[in-house]
């Protein structure tokens, strides 16, 4: 009985190597896969073709939520369900609603970045197949690794380990799940 392939993971051994490694998975069309590096390589992301994150326009939506919901009990508090005449003020004195409005808001936001975040990043994850690699402890120290999942639609164990190995790589393995 085999065991099921989460991908392979290859390692390299320079941020410039890389670089160009990231370019050239980009260009074989390979979707599911990711680089893990020690420290920051400035313009990785766009090796790597990465696009912005849809996180922003969830948390700008979520914060309008907030902040037009806060507007809106306010309104049917002091208006309609409960109007009271406070020093000759009329009944939706929107001005006094502001604090509490951004309050509101910026909460919504807050918790919305955390959950947005979470969902995205598809946490919490309580382990990883690429923990189970020895060589894979090093990329927080001194090496450079890219794993394609084996969920890519042109994941092939033997061709995908091979093309790896033909980008610079100085070890490549497939990992099981």
């Amino acid at each position: 009985m085999s065991n099921k392939i989460y991908g392979a993971l290859a390692q390299f051994e320079s941020a410039h190597g890389i670089f160009h490694a990231c370019e050239k998975v980009r260009d074989a069309s390979y979707k599911k896969w990711d680089a893990m590096t020690p420290y920051p390589v400035h313009g990785l992301e766009g090796a790597m073709g990465m696009t912005r994150s849809k996180l922003p326009r969830f948390v700008f939506v979520m914060g309008i939520s907030g902040a037009s919901g806060a507007m809106l009990l306010q309104w049917w508090i002091s208006a309609v369900d409960y109007p009271l005449i406070i020093a000759a003020k009329p009944y939706f004195s929107w001005q006094a609603f502001i604090p509490i409005t951004f309050e509101v808001m910026v909460l919504f936001s807050a918790v919305s970045t955390v959950l947005g975040m979470l969902f995205l990043n598809r946490l919490p994850r309580w382990h990883h197949p690429l923990l189970k690699s020895e060589r894979f402890a090093r990329a927080s120290d001194d090496k450079f690794f890219i794993c394609i999942e084996a969920d890519d639609p042109q994941f092939d164990g033997e061709k995908t380990a091979e093309f790896l190995q033909s980008l610079g790589a100085s070890h490549v393995e497939l990992l099981e799940d």
